[in-house]
């Protein structure tokens, strides 16, 4: 059976790598990078949850608006009913204006 630990870096490699890591960026520039990364990864969690509650907030107004839109078409189709009905109707005009 392989052993899934083979690949992963011991004790003394981690040491040689963090060398190498000091020398490319220098021991000045190491808090700077890690307080960037940081930063840059509460801002990638932010996005992500901000994402995530414009998607719950957004089957809310769906939800929301199909009832909307139900109680505009019962509204729409009354209103046309009444219409109908009054169609057969004569209706007059008053006015107020002799002259016309």
């Amino acid at each position: 059976m392989i052993d899934p630990m083979i690949g992963m870096p011991q004790g003394a490699e981690w040491l040689v790598i963090l060398a190498i890591v000091v020398l490319v960026f220098g021991a000045a520039k190491l808090p700077e990078l890690a307080r960037s990364s940081g930063q840059a990864l509460r801002i990638f969690k932010s996005e992500t949850k901000g994402l995530r509650d414009d998607d719950k907030a957004e089957s809310e107004t769906t939800e929301a608006q199909r009832e909307i839109e139900a109680r505009n078409e019962a509204r729409t189709e009354t209103q046309a009913e009444a219409r109908n009905e009054t169609s057969g109707e004569v209706l007059r005009e008053r006015r107020d204006d002799p002259t016309a």
